[in-house]
């Protein structure tokens, strides 16, 4: 399916430009709506692997916007930075969130996307954003993880309506299956309808083919996967389409 693709420009009350990365089936139109899915990227921002998820996801016939959580487009390959920009955003969860919400409105507000029709996928730092949108109870149908950092911004309760599908390798050491126990209690506490796939042998970031550069460079535990990747990608595409059509 051949797609298109635009920057979208959401500016913040306080004049932040949040410069995040659209794709789109080609045969999208303001009379042909499609299911909109966000992608939350991993702390590196709306790098390479992001553009390529939206990509993807438009090519299955999805409208998929990558979140610019960080503003300005900052984009880096090395951790300390990423680390730093991460920790500014996390340091006012409230501000992140307001964020998040104006990119899934303006995202929503663009003619060829069915605005009561949204899921949301992350990566790492970005599974724990889309998770807390859902905490938030941003009107969303489906969330999936990957490698995704799950501590809440606040426990689910009732405003958590969306069906989650997390992909876990079971190799992450900086996410660990206690992590994701406590996910499960959490989302059973609020009777969240999840399914929680573990992969044997994947490290964190098992779905970015430049996992195990990163994991040179900046002497972090990282690795791509290449089953697990497609494996998860597989099993993402069929519960959206279950629960978006």
């Amino acid at each position: 399916m051949s797609i298109k693709t635009f920057e979208l420009i959401s500016t913040t009350e306080n004049g932040v430009q949040l410069i995040s990365y659209v794709a789109l089936p080609e045969n999208a139109a303001d009379d042909k709506l499609v299911a909109g899915i966000l992608v939350a990227p991993e702390w590196w921002g709306v790098v390479e692997h992001p553009k390529n998820t939206t990509e993807r996801l438009a090519k299955a016939g999805y409208a998929a916007v990558a979140m610019d959580v960080y503003g300005e487009g900052k984009l880096t390959s090395d951790a300390a930075q990423a680390n730093i920009w991460m920790e500014q955003v996390l340091e006012d969860p409230d501000m992140l969130m307001a964020r998040c919400r104006l990119i899934l409105n303006d995202f929503s507000d663009q003619l060829a996307v069915d605005g009561d029709n949204l899921g949301a996928i992350g990566f790492c730092f970005g599974g724990k954003i889309v998770l807390d949108m859902a905490r938030e109870g941003m009107p969303l149908k489906a969330v999936a993880t990957f490698h995704g950092n799950p501590s809440p911004k606040q426990p689910a309760d009732e405003k958590f309506t969306a069906k989650v599908l997390v992909a876990h390798g079971r190799d992450d050491s900086m996410v660990s299956m206690e992590a994701i126990e406590g996910l499960k209690a959490e989302l059973d506490g609020a009777d969240v309808d999840y399914t929680i796939d573990v992969y044997d042998g994947a490290k964190h970031g098992f779905t970015n083919p430049q996992a195990d550069e990163r994991a040179a460079k900046n002497g972090v535990d990282l690795g791509y996967n290449e089953a697990a990747a497609k494996q998860s990608w597989d099993n993402m595409l069929e519960f959206m389409k279950a629960n978006l059509g």
